[in-house]
């Protein structure tokens, strides 16, 4: 009877302390019975109890579903990094939320050098400018879902401010100078925004953005433009999330002869300029441009297309002087006409500019990019194509 008696009593104790544990933070613990003594072992806990002969060992979730909730909801609003990242991160650290943010940027890194192979054909262009000169970037992407991102957005636009920091060798840019991802690799750069590590380098910064959007991001190329005392610089960004980002962009510098002509006049018709650059998608800026290999496999095109017709060796050749018109109409900035204004030319349009500001006024340079553009083939083969100015 004693015997039963004990028994019930150390039961008694082991069903109070149950219920106690099941207040407590952590949920998880062990016990160990002996003759003697009994030994609880919890996170932080190790307590020793004396009790009757037996073995149990028992098990509960370490913290309620909605503590679990409400951790992945701070750590996703710290790093922004996918959800079943956040989850497995801090699972793995004991749902401990200052080591499961370690952990997530050290497993981050790993898993942003694993995808660095796989296609980025998305993002965006970032434009940052003055007066007189300009820089465009484009970061790539997976996603276009990754490219309407904030943090994303944020590293493309000081990526750009980075590079209008750029000094050529002179101090007028006649032509758009390209940048390589390799020559801003080392280069320090501020990134101002909260979730980000401020003073770093540029791979570093892209590798961390990488690892939030769980992304290829990618640095693809870059160029600088700039223009004399007497012009401005003119751009257009189309599908525009916000200021200076956008898919397609348009770049062009406007120059006057004259040192006392109106800056205002060119940089209204420039940003006109800039807008038709993006929908007109010139190829050259003036029929002088146009490059000997492209002009002869375009009439080669064309007289196989002309002789088709049967007529005469003659009619043939006018065919095709006809048509290389309309050729140069459609590639050539200057030939073609002001979407606008069709009634007009840009060549024309320059004309009427000129009497405006009584000064001559001319292009410099154009350039017009798009996201994404000519990735497949420069994954393949060549570098990248970018329409300009010879």
């Amino acid at each position: 009877m004693a015997f039963f008696r004990g028994f019930r009593n150390s039961l008694g104790l082991q069903v109070k302390e149950l219920n106690a544990w099941k207040q407590a933070r952590q949920g998880y613990c062990c016990r160990a019975f002996r003759m003697d003594r009994q030994v609880v072992e919890s996170r932080g806990i190790i307590k020793p109890y004396l009790m009757g002969s037996m073995l149990v060992r028992m098990f509960s979730g370490e913290v309620s579903a909605s503590e679990q909730m409400n951790l992945i909801k701070q750590l996703r609003e710290r790093t922004s990094a996918p959800i079943k990242d956040v989850k497995s991160s801090l699972v793995s650290c004991n749902w401990d939320i200052e080591a499961a943010q370690k952990d997530l940027r050290k497993r981050g890194v790993v898993l942003a050098s694993k995808k660095s192979s796989r296609t980025a054909a998305e993002g965006l262009l970032a434009i940052a400018q003055t007066q007189k000169k300009v820089a465009v970037i484009e970061l790539n992407c997976e996603t276009d879902f990754v490219a309407r991102n904030e943090i994303f957005q944020c590293l493309a636009s000081s990526l750009a401010r980075l590079a209008l920091s750029f000094e050529s060798p002179s101090q007028q840019i006649q032509a758009p100078l390209p940048f390589g991802p390799d020559y801003f690799e080392n280069m320090e750069i501020s990134l101002d925004h909260p979730k980000l590590s401020g003073e770093t380098t540029v791979q570093n910064a892209i590798t961390e953005v990488a690892a939030m959007v769980g992304e290829n991001v990618k640095l693809r190329r870059g160029f600088a433009l700039s223009t004399s005392s007497h012009g401005v610089v003119s751009t257009y960004l189309h599908t525009c999330p916000k200021p200076g980002l956008g898919r397609i962009a348009g770049i062009l510098t406007l120059e006057a002869k004259d040192g006392n002509a109106s800056l205002d006049a060119l940089q209204r018709v420039g940003s006109s300029l800039a807008m038709h650059i993006v929908a007109a998608k010139p190829l050259f800026l003036s029929k002088e441009n146009v490059s000997s290999e492209a002009l002869e496999s375009e009439r080669d095109i064309l007289k196989t297309q002309a002789e088709s017709s049967g007529k005469s060796q003659m009619a043939i050749e006018k065919m095709v002087e006809g048509r290389l018109r309309k050729y140069f109409e459609e590639v050539v900035l200057l030939e073609q006409k002001f979407i606008m204004n069709d009634s007009v030319n840009i060549k024309s349009l320059l004309k009427d500019l000129s009497k405006e500001v009584e000064a001559e006024v001319e292009i410099g340079s154009f350039l017009r990019m798009e996201v994404g553009e000519g990735i497949q083939r420069l994954e393949a083969e060549a570098p990248d194509t970018v329409a300009q100015a010879a």
